[in-house]
């Protein structure tokens, strides 16, 4: 499955990790800890891993729906890190044939 990952440089990765969580936990299966979370959206699902330095999302999903799980999710951190205006620039994994 195509793959994706954008880096945010933030000392506060841990609690936009848990928000996003928190957020689409209402609507769609999410499990997290302090560190490392997981949303699946019905498209696609995305991986977070906090450190004191940063926030890394990595997105997977079928190759028509990456950019929609891109967007989603830079969408969503933009509300919550408003403070911060994070820009995040994905990089797509090279795939394997």
């Amino acid at each position: 499955m195509p793959q994706s990952s954008a880096h945010f440089m933030t000392q506060h990765g841990s609690r936009y990790l848990q928000q996003l969580c928190k957020h689409f936990g209402h609507k769609v299966p999410v499990t997290f800890t302090q560190t490392v979370g997981e949303i699946r959206l019905p498209f696609g699902h995305c991986a977070l891993a906090a450190s004191d330095k940063a926030l890394t999302l990595t997105a997977s999903s079928p190759a028509a729906d990456l950019a929609r799980v891109e967007k989603v999710m830079g969408d969503h951190l933009a509300r919550f890190a408003f403070r911060e205006a994070p820009t995040l620039k994905w990089q797509r994994a090279a795939q394997v044939q």
